[in-house]
């Protein structure tokens, strides 16, 4: 068995996004699509007698207790019994708290390496309890690619998969509350009745999806709450469509916008016309976590 083990996690966009009522535990149920892009934190695991030690490649993140991966790995630790060690090196490249499942992609990625660096055998319907107990999205992170969602975000069904796709990422400089946007006023929730586990509108984006229709599929219910707080954010959204992107949205509950474009070549001029942004061209890619 090795002593290293080196792993990309990539960034995650929702495609489409709709909260519908609250749940009796608190929670919200949420319909979506998700979809990861080629913007990667690269994680490197090296095998330790015992304990658990970490290191990030910025002081914006808590490299203790509080981080995701950080978190797994302990977790693993508790669940299995093993008195193995590790020591953890995040790169981080997802920008942080902006919609992109960043951590919960580490977190993913922690799983799959520890498991295999620490020789723990733990099948895929194991290590997907584990990661829901790390956080709605970290059972998508483990697989990626497109995929439909609901519940919190954990159950998941396979969705028409989109052929590769270049993408702009806008990242804006400021943290959105994600609780926050779910207790606001303005957030509408769907209220529609679902039908075999889906309401009509999620059934809509799903067909316009399986067309390579993205004008018809993206849609995000959190923008209406979020732009009322951060109006110049509906500005760039607007913007993304007016350089010729088909279909631009937030993601998850922000702050970063994506549009999809029609080529690479499209992408970077978005992204030079749209220079006041910080921007990350991207693409379309059907996993989720990926060893290096």
């Amino acid at each position: 068995m090795a002593d290293g083990i080196a792993y990309r996690s990539y960034a995650k966009i929702n495609i489409y996004l709709d909260v519908l009522p609250r749940r009796r535990d608190g929670f919200h149920n949420i319909e979506t699509i998700f979809q990861t892009v080629n913007l990667s934190d690269q994680l490197s695991f090296s095998k330790r007698r015992s304990g658990i030690s970490m290191e990030c490649s910025t002081s914006e993140l808590d490299d203790g207790s509080s981080n995701l991966a950080y978190r797994a790995a302990r977790l693993l630790q508790e669940r299995t019994g093993t008195s193995q060690g590790v020591y953890i090196y995040l790169q981080k490249r997802i920008p942080i708290a902006a919609g992109l499942a960043g951590g919960s992609g580490n977190a993913a990625a922690t799983l799959a390496a520890l498991n295999y660096l620490w020789d723990l055998g733990l099948p895929p319907a194991r290590l997907r309890e584990y990661a829901l107990e790390l956080g709605s999205d970290v059972p998508y992170c483990l697989v990626g690619g497109t995929k439909g969602a609901t519940r919190r975000g954990e159950e998941l069904f396979t969705a028409p998969q989109v052929k590769p796709t270049w993408i702009i990422l806008l990242h804006p400089p400021l943290a959105v509350s994600t609780s926050r946007i779910y207790n606001s006023p303005a957030l509408l929730r769907n209220t529609a009745r679902p039908f075999a586990g889906k309401t009509p509108s999620f059934r809509r984006a799903l067909r316009a999806l399986e067309r390579s229709d993205w004008a018809g599929a993206v849609f995000n219910r959190m923008e209406g709450a979020v732009f009322k707080d951060y109006p110049h954010l509906s500005h760039a959204r607007l913007r993304l469509l007016e350089e010729g992107c088909t279909a631009a949205a937030m993601s998850g509950s922000g702050p970063t916008l994506f549009g999809v474009c029609a080529s690479r070549d499209h992408a970077y001029q978005v992204a030079e016309r749209l220079s006041e942004y910080r921007s990350t061209v991207a693409y379309t890619v059907s996993q989720g976590i990926e060893q290096e």
